[in-house]
């Protein structure tokens, strides 16, 4: 037979066991200054990836289309692309970033992966601004 004070903790939520985490993702975890126990959601993580592309996107449709074929054609924007470049490159920087830490923070099956993408494209935007940097003071 069983008491009342039995029936009440055997009704207690179990406590979750610590994930296990390899080296290279407790210093990524680490580097991208996340603090132990903070989750995040897969769904959470695909929005902030998506809305990344959504600004590098923009910039290169600027900066490779619109910039130096569409504006000129009409007269405009003469020494406009390396300002907005820069701009909207920090900005998309910032945003992968923002989204990376999104991945690691959900534990996302992905999150190496996107990792790596998104350095690569970080890497490109850098090099991107330097250059804008260049021919703005030029």
């Amino acid at each position: 037979m069983s008491t009342a004070a039995e029936d009440t903790t055997s009704q207690q939520p179990a406590v979750a066991a610590p994930v296990e985490r390899s080296d290279a993702d407790r210093f990524m975890r680490r580097l991208l200054r996340l603090p132990e126990g903070t989750t995040s959601t897969a769904a959470e993580a695909r929005s902030a990836f998506q809305k990344s592309l959504v600004f590098t996107t923009c910039r290169c449709l600027l900066m490779y289309i619109v910039f130096p074929f569409v504006l000129p054609a009409v007269g405009l924007a003469r020494n406009v692309g390396p300002v907005v470049g820069i701009t909207i490159g920090l900005v998309a920087i910032v945003s992968i970033v923002y989204s990376i830490r999104r991945f690691w923070r959900a534990d996302h099956s992905k999150r190496w992966h996107y990792t790596i993408f998104g350095t690569a494209i970080i890497a490109f935007l850098v090099w991107a601004t330097v250059a804008d940097t260049i021919r703005l003071f030029d």
